[in-house]
């Protein structure tokens, strides 16, 4: 069976560069979404596997309700971030990390780990 991602990403190259990765590890994109109000009627409504959360959202909006929504349901979730660990919130540092700039190989290994 196909995995499927839901992934919130505030940038819309980066998010259209993860469907294709995605496409190409056989995995299906379940929903975009670029804030935590778009997201969490996503997370409410299910239907998808796991999620890749962009840390850093626009306006300084940070995906931490969005984790807490994944984190309550039991659904798996990696961070994606360009900065360093100490960046994550406390209670989310067990979590994986997905560096960015993404590689194909790196989101491969994000999810495979979920």
């Amino acid at each position: 069976m196909t995995s499927r991602v839901l992934l919130v990403e505030d940038e819309p190259l980066i998010a259209m560069m993860l469907e294709d990765f995605l496409d190409a590890l056989d995995r299906q994109c379940a929903g975009t979404a670029d804030c935590v109000e778009a997201a969490l009627p996503l997370v409410e409504a299910g239907g998808f596997d796991c999620a890749i959360l962009d840390v850093n959202l626009r306006g300084g909006e940070k995906s931490w309700p969005i984790a807490a929504a994944l984190a309550e349901r039991n659904v798996p979730f990696v961070f994606a971030t360009g900065g360093a660990d100490d960046m994550i919130a406390e209670e989310f540092r067990a979590r994986p990390i997905l560096q960015k700039p993404f590689t194909l190989d790196g989101v491969e290994k994000a999810l495979s780990a979920l």
